[in-house]
């Protein structure tokens, strides 16, 4: 993680004692924070120190309801509240902006369908809280900031306006804001819907023995888009041989009746999307052998009688 250059680099969130109501974001070299609906005689602290006017080497101007950051650096960086009568009027957090290395490789994105909602999995990112944002008018509200399930991996729900009936023509770019300690990152992720549809398991319905062979039957995710006439899907099927465990795949839904169990998976048949994970495996049970020996059967009513 390495900062950006001075010029650009400090952001102010305007909060209300917590980054779930972040609003505005300001960006220049020299930042002023105002104390909102003061009315007399405030104090500042910065992350819970008293600060004083000159503090920082002169690095921070106190004017009463309002500080001037001369050159925004780590040791101003973090909340900056002010008070009145031993209450907290408002608060502001002066932030850093950084520039991440990597290009988000780690952030992975799907949609099981085409429908209005796919999900991202960020893993190992390093941030502690992150959001998000999809829609150029987000407010916090609508994308709040998700906190890390540990191992700063987060776990995003995803809306959109598409229409699953309409080509896709642009890009969607997704927004990207992540917080570690008093720095942010800022960046954008793009992608077609398209290539990052990973429909669910098909459903196995059952097999039927068609002379030599076996006719499995498979049905789409429950999850996947509707009407199937236009959403089609392409199968494939993975059978293991009875005779020497050898493994091989299929896109015919015919396969040889000698086999031990076999498997499905699917994907968009007309884009080149992912497949969908495997089904469980489907155990294939052989004819029992009809018994040629007369005396196979109840040892006591076919044992032979002794002379007299």
């Amino acid at each position: 993680m390495r900062m950006v250059p001075t010029v650009w680099a400090a952001m102010t969130y305007k909060c209300t004692g917590n980054m779930d109501k972040a609003l505005d974001v300001t960006a220049t070299q020299q930042a002023t924070l105002s104390c909102e609906n003061a009315d007399g005689e405030v104090t500042w602290t910065l992350n819970g120190e008293v600060l004083k006017d000159r503090a920082f080497g002169g690095l921070v101007r106190v004017d009463g309801p309002s500080v001037t950051v001369e050159e925004v650096d780590d040791p101003v960086l973090g909340e900056y509240a002010c008070w009145r009568a031993g209450k907290k009027i408002s608060s502001t957090y002066l932030l850093q902006e950084v520039e991440e290395a990597d290009d988000l490789e780690s952030l992975k994105c799907h949609a099981k369908s085409y429908d209005c909602v796919f999900t991202c999995i960020w893993r190992n990112s390093g941030y502690s809280v992150a959001r998000l944002l999809l829609d150029p008018n987000c407010e916090s509200e609508s994308c709040p900031w998700v906190t890390s399930r540990g191992h700063s991996t987060f776990h995003f729900e995803m809306s959109h306006s598409l229409s699953p009936y309409a080509e896709e023509v642009s890009m969607q770019e997704l927004r990207v804001e992540a917080l570690k300690h008093f720095y942010i990152l800022k960046t954008t992720k793009q992608f077609f819907l398209r290539d990052i549809i990973r429909p669910d398991s098909p459903r196995v319905l059952g097999h039927a023995e068609v002379g030599p062979q076996l006719r499995v039957t498979v049905a789409p995710p429950e999850t996947w888009s509707s009407p199937q006439s236009f959403f089609s899907l392409e199968n494939e099927i993975e059978y293991v041989l009875k005779d020497n465990g050898e493994r091989q795949q299929t896109s015919c839904l015919l396969i040889p009746r000698k086999i031990s169990k076999f498997r499905a998976r699917c994907r968009d048949a007309f884009v080149p999307s992912a497949w969908s994970q495997w089904s469980q495996w489907n155990n294939v049970k052989g004819k029992k052998k009809k018994c040629q020996n007369t005396r196979c059967g109840n040892k006591k009513n076919n044992r032979s009688k002794k002379p007299l």
